[in-house]
């Protein structure tokens, strides 16, 4: 749910990293060696050590997949094209959309104070819910300190069968001190998310799955993409087993197949589950205006500096701009969650690519390094010509 830092050197070595309708899918040759998308997911799968990459590319709406390594370690049986993973932090792109309809409709300003929404709610050692904007949340300016930091996420065997409900998780985050005033700083928090799919359930009257399924997911056209049921620890369509650490704290602990797991804990932060063109089909959508007005997509775009995080990253509402290293500029999230890394990016000219690998760096070897391969795959397929 966490995206990764990389390091500046990483994001510019030369193998860097992450329409108006449906993607029209096209055959792909069988593991064309020659193609350079198909030579990422290789490396990734024989130099970065993950059991699997997947790859969906689309150039003006025709889309291709890729696979690489192997669906099931256990058995060696080959991964499948575009099957479906966990996507995390996508998510909160979802969510900042259903967010920003919202405000278009008139029922939400981004600039009120999140107590107008959900009084009385968010109160804390220096936080206060009429001193945080709706904006802010969506943002990472709000100062929350980020709940899944202190609910034991590391120690899988632990954590894979139980179920939070988010007013124990935000519980949990307000039991700790403001990282920083409101507005003054940035950090990573997905507890400002998880107020945010709050915030969407008070003001709709309806649960926040169903929001974002009827209002984002069914209105981009994706057909591979949804909320898990309360409860529901297995994916559901044709997928490559994710791995992940018995403790990642001890990067020498065994490696468990993490598939099945209960994700009611990632909420409104990062539970969705999709596939890589899914992934590009909503990214463009998003970007060609078909899920939200023109003045909302602008405030979307308008990022600030994200301290301390991806070099050369800025953050808008639920969204990324990062440049790349052929000067395009891209529009991503990406995500974590035990057992899959996702990452994407979308061009102005019509260009995207979303790659999920099926463990998160570090599993199998050097985190940082990995994490930064899975990037310059990215940004191979977003600036092939």
């Amino acid at each position: 749910m966490r995206l990764r830092r990389t390091t500046t050197a990483a994001l510019t070595a030369g193998i860097l990293l992450a329409c108006t309708g449906p993607a029209t899918a096209l055959a792909e040759p069988a593991l064309n060696r020659a193609n350079p998308v198909q030579r990422s997911l290789d490396h990734l799968v024989r130099e970065a050590k993950f059991p699997a990459a997947l790859a969906a590319v689309s150039v003006d709406g025709r889309q291709r997949s890729y696979a690489a390594g192997v669906r099931d370690r256990a058995t060696g049986a080959p991964a499948v094209r575009d099957s479906q993973v966990r996507i995390g932090s996508n998510t909160k792109t979802f969510i900042a959309v259903a967010v920003l309809q919202l405000v278009a409709e008139g029922k939400v300003e981004l600039d009120a104070p999140i107590e107008r929404y959900l009084p009385n709610l968010v109160r804390g050692k220096g936080i206060d819910g009429n001193q945080i904007t709706v904006r802010q949340l969506l943002q990472h300016t709000s100062g929350l300190p980020n709940y899944t930091k202190h609910i034991g996420v590391a120690r899988f065997p632990e954590f894979r069968d139980r179920y939070r409900e988010p007013r124990e998780l935000l519980d949990i985050a307000l039991s700790h001190p403001a990282d920083f005033a409101p507005g003054t700083s940035w950090s990573y928090s997905n507890t400002g998310y998880l107020l945010a799919g709050l915030l969407i359930q008070r003001v709709t009257g309806r649960p926040v799955a169903e929001v974002v399924t009827t209002k984002v997911i069914d209105r981009a056209g994706l057909r591979e993409t949804y909320w898990p049921r309360t409860g529901e620890m297995t994916i559901r369509g044709a997928h490559p087993k994710g791995y992940g650490l018995t403790d990642s704290t001890k990067p020498d602990s065994p490696v468990l197949d993490v598939t099945v797991q209960d994700t009611g804990w990632a909420g409104a932060a990062g539970e969705l589950v999709g596939t890589p063109s899914d992934l590009n089909r909503f990214y463009a959508a998003l970007l060609g205006g078909r899920l939200l007005p023109p003045a909302q997509l602008a405030e979307m775009r308008k990022t600030v500096p994200a301290k301390d995080f991806v070099p050369g990253v800025s953050y808008g509402l639920g969204i990324m701009r990062t440049e790349l290293s052929c000067g395009r500029v891209a529009w991503s999230h990406g995500g974590d969650i035990p057992g899959y890394e996702t990452r994407n990016g979308s061009t102005e000219d019509g260009r995207a690519v979303s790659i999920a690998v099926t463990a998160l760096p570090g599993t199998f070897g050097d985190a940082e390094g990995s994490s930064s391969q899975v990037l310059a795959a990215v940004d191979t397929a977003l600036c092939a010509s």
